[in-house]
């Protein structure tokens, strides 16, 4: 089942578009990544999903309501939960409190100490806003945007600033949120965040949808492959790598030789072991979202 439909949607300040003509779907279920570097309009995108932004062209439907709509938006209110990207609560509001607030704007709100000890903040229900953590932060946004039972949670940027124990940690809990059937937009520039995390991807550049596919599916499609590193204490006839099957470039990098191409690690040792070459400090990355990325918008996130 189809939960959002944006279709077209185009978004102008002034002269300048940010949002040019996007169109995708997010199914019941799932966690879909938009996926861009920072100014690309990943967040006027879902501003304008969630009724916070009035576009310029193109439609938007979440679960079949228009977000601006006048008569749709108490409707769309109920369904959809969203964490903003900069979103900030009084130093001085306790924790418990803010929840009991925000629940108290809902017909059939979750139970607030329910979702204080699912978010690990059962601790620190009396501690004040300014006193958190960045960890701390994020799981109250989470709280926050999930106190409504929405059926649909928007979450943009939830880990930039975060250090690493406390994004793998962010990660954990979005996971157990689509457990609880929440469908969720996950609005990220970090790759490992959006391969790890998501079903499905948007690749956004410069306004427009460059793609939407799996992970695995980005990557197959336009970046299969592998890259081969190496070190050689003798000089190599790089004109012979460059010739193998399935090679598609050897360059320098770093004091290393690189062989790009597809396969192509049995070829690269058999022709230095024909040279009589012994590599040293061989390695082998396989092509990763991260390429995937830069081959579909020539940038990087």
């Amino acid at each position: 089942m189809t939960v959002i439909e944006v279709t077209d949607l185009t978004k102008r300040y002034g002269d300048r578009t940010v949002v040019d003509g996007v169109s995708f779907t997010v199914a019941e279920g799932e966690i879909f990544g938009i996926l861009g570097r920072n100014g690309a309009g990943k967040t006027t995108t879902v501003e304008c999903v969630s009724g916070l932004r009035r576009p310029d062209g193109g439609t938007v439907r979440v679960l079949g309501l228009d977000p601006h709509r006048d008569a749709d938006r108490d409707g769309l209110r109920r369904v959809l939960g969203v964490q903003l990207q900069e979103a900030a609560l009084p130093e001085r509001l306790r924790v418990a409190e803010a929840l009991d607030l925000f629940a108290s704007f809902y017909p059939n709100p979750a139970d607030p100490r329910a979702l204080l000890a699912d978010l690990g903040l059962a601790e620190v229900r009396d501690t004040a806003y300014g006193k958190l953590s960045g960890g701390q932060k994020q799981r109250l946004s989470i709280a926050l945007a999930l106190v409504g039972s929405p059926r649909i949670a928007i979450l943009d940027e939830l880990t930039t600033g975060l250090d690493p124990q406390a994004r793998r940690d962010t990660w954990a809990l979005i996971e157990q949120v689509r457990a609880r059937g929440v469908t969720i937009v996950l609005v990220t520039h970090f790759m490992d965040e959006a391969r790890r995390l998501c079903d499905r991807i948007a690749v956004i550049h410069d306004g427009r949808v460059a793609a939407v596919d799996t992970p695995d599916g980005l990557v197959a499609r336009v970046a299969a492959g592998q890259r081969v590193y190496f070190r050689t204490p003798a000089a190599v006839d790089e004109a012979a790598l460059a010739a193998l099957p399935g090679v598609d470039a050897v360059a320098h990098e770093g004091g290393e030789l690189a062989v790009a191409g597809r396969d192509v690690l049995l070829a690269v040792v058999t022709e230095l072991a024909r040279q009589g070459i012994t590599p040293t400090e061989l390695r082998v990355e396989q092509a990763g979202l991260e390429d995937a990325f830069i081959a579909l918008t020539g940038a990087t996130a």
